[in-house]
């Protein structure tokens, strides 16, 4: 993550758009991870284009 925490929820929702666009895995902390900083970003979207 980022020093600063302002950017956090947009970091977090590139990251996962990445992940989402190239169909990347992703264990369980990961997830857990990302679930946790969603419920604290609840105003952020995720966009991507499948990668073809």
């Amino acid at each position: 993550m980022p020093p600063s925490g302002e950017v956090h929820c947009q970091y977090a929702a590139e990251w996962t758009g990445t992940k989402l666009r190239w169909d990347l895995a992703v264990d369980p902390q990961e997830q857990a991870e990302l679930l946790e900083l969603a419920e604290q970003c609840p105003t952020t979207e995720v966009h991507f284009e499948p990668a073809p």
